[in-house]
């Protein structure tokens, strides 16, 4: 079996094909958006990240920029950074056009965050039910 995905130095996949705005695979070679760091931040600065590319129309990027964090929090955070991390692939879902993705996307994201905020655990300064609410308006006006 040939394996054709591309690899980083450590042999772990890894997409080397530039992407659009919205995360959309274009050609080798094509000009795309600047991929994100997959160093893991602080949750603040995480957030700003997010926050950041967000406001640049890249609701895609701001997802992996939370994932990159959901993966490397402790475990008792993992539901704050999937649920943030599942609005925003909902967000890129309607961006791209695709509303019954992008509600799936956004209430499953919205579980992650009813869940988390039952814990008590840091919010880091987010209102999740606003947050959640914002999700929903927007992939509801397509």
């Amino acid at each position: 079996m040939v394996d054709d995905r591309d690899r980083n130095e450590e042999g772990r996949a890894q997409q080397a094909r530039p992407r659009d705005a919205l995360g959309r695979p274009l050609p080798y070679g094509a000009a795309g958006v600047e991929p994100i760091s997959e160093v893991p931040l602080s949750p603040q600065e995480t957030l700003r990240y997010a926050r950041r590319l967000l406001d640049e129309g890249r609701p895609f990027a701001a997802h992996e920029a939370l994932e990159v964090r959901w993966k490397s929090c402790p475990d008792e955070e993992r539901p704050l950074w999937q649920g943030l991390a599942q609005l925003c692939v909902g967000l890129t879902h309607h961006a791209r056009g695709n509303a019954r993705g992008a509600s799936r996307l956004v209430e499953r994201g919205s579980g992650h965050l009813q869940e988390y905020a039952q814990s008590a655990g840091p919010t880091f300064g987010l209102d999740l039910t606003s947050l959640v609410e914002c999700a929903r308006v927007r992939v509801e006006d397509a």
